[in-house]
């Protein structure tokens, strides 16, 4: 029997919470944590934004595709949503299989997946350096 769930929480997600494990001869888990920079510029936190509930809907469905295609018996996705900072965790992914290879591999698809076609957007939180920085560059190219 095939167990799929998905949640979307506000703020970090916290770093001891179970998931669900069914029996299984693999159980990964993945977890995302927030950078101290993006795109090489320091930061301080993301925002993340969803638009929901397609949001939580296309995660299902994406978690219920993956679980198929790969043949694994459980997907427990979790996102933030919200301000998460720097060290936080802010995605965990758990898959349980039968053998550690579907486990790896639904768990590398989904995550993939999710970030080409799940509505969720992060937003980097400057540090007052990086911001500063910014606002130099803007004028600069606004000048030319």
């Amino acid at each position: 029997m095939m167990s799929t769930t998905v949640r979307l929480c506000a703020g970090p997600l916290d770093p001891v919470a179970a998931s669900p494990q069914p029996p299984g001869g693999a159980v990964v888990q993945f977890l995302g944590v927030v950078r101290p920079d993006e795109a090489g510029r320091p930061i301080v936190a993301l925002n993340y934004e969803a638009y929901e509930p397609m949001t939580s809907q296309e995660m299902l469905r994406l978690a219920q595709h993956v679980a198929q295609e790969f043949g694994v018996q459980a997907i427990h996705g979790e996102h933030s949503v919200g301000r998460v900072p720097v060290g936080a965790i802010s995605f965990r992914l758990t898959v349980a299989a039968g053998h550690r290879a579907a486990a790896l591999e639904a768990c590398s698809a989904f995550i993939d997946q999710m970030k080409r076609g799940v509505p969720l957007w992060k937003v980097p939180v400057w540090t007052r350096e990086s911001a500063a920085e910014s606002a130099t560059s803007d004028l600069i190219e606004g000048n030319r």
